[in-house]
């Protein structure tokens, strides 16, 4: 296997293995009326079927078809840049990236055929299928009141170790100006030893 296959591998097939557990669980969940309000853990985690019409964590700014738009831009956008700049991306990077665009297709998917499935409109009416709810509250606060899903996970993992290790993961990009500085480090590296060649024969 060459290294651009073994990289698309490695971009792809977690977009394809987060993409189907999205949509299983999501499936699951939605047909199935036991699982729609589920106590997991108690006081901690619970099971809480919604639909989501708007953005992540509850922002309703736009309409539903032009978030379902916007999403679908957005991704065309960030895929098109993984793989122009795939000759200069690590192994690590490519994972994370394929997580996010998994996770990105898993909602977009929901946004394209949800309300069709339900029969509340057409395609782009989709509403996004939500139903993991951490419900720990301290006192009267709810410590993370939003619901979400596998594909919201998988985004929001793969950003915060991208946040945290960017230095590391992030496609290196060579400039010019760089490089001139490191000929002129070279040249000035290999004068040097000259004189100290020169200088130990006197």
């Amino acid at each position: 296997m060459s290294i651009r296959a073994k990289k698309l591998s490695i971009l792809f097939v977690p977009a394809l293995i987060v993409l189907v557990l999205d949509q299983i669980t999501k499936y699951l969940v939605r047909t199935n009326p036991g699982l729609h309000r589920v106590d997991v853990i108690e006081g901690w985690l619970a099971l809480n079927f919604t639909k989501n019409p708007g953005m992540a964590l509850g922002m309703d700014w736009l309409s539903t078809p032009a978030i379902s738009i916007v999403a679908i831009l957005a991704t065309i956008g960030i895929l098109s840049y993984i793989l122009y700049t795939l000759n200069k991306a690590n192994y690590a990077y490519l994972l994370c990236m394929g997580l996010i665009i998994g996770g990105a297709l898993g909602n977009i998917t929901d946004r394209l055929f949800m309300a069709i499935a339900g029969g509340y409109g057409g395609v782009l009416d989709g509403h996004v299928v939500d139903f993991i709810h951490f419900n720990l509250t301290i006192g009267d606060w709810a410590v993370f009141p939003y619901i979400f899903n596998i594909a919201d996970i998988a985004i929001s993992t793969s950003i915060i170790v991208l946040l945290f290790f960017h230095r590391k993961i992030m496609p290196i990009e060579h400039t010019s100006e760089s490089e001139n500085i490191n000929e002129d480090q070279v040249d000035e590296t290999v004068h040097q030893n000259e004189t100290a060649i020169v200088s130990e024969n006197e």
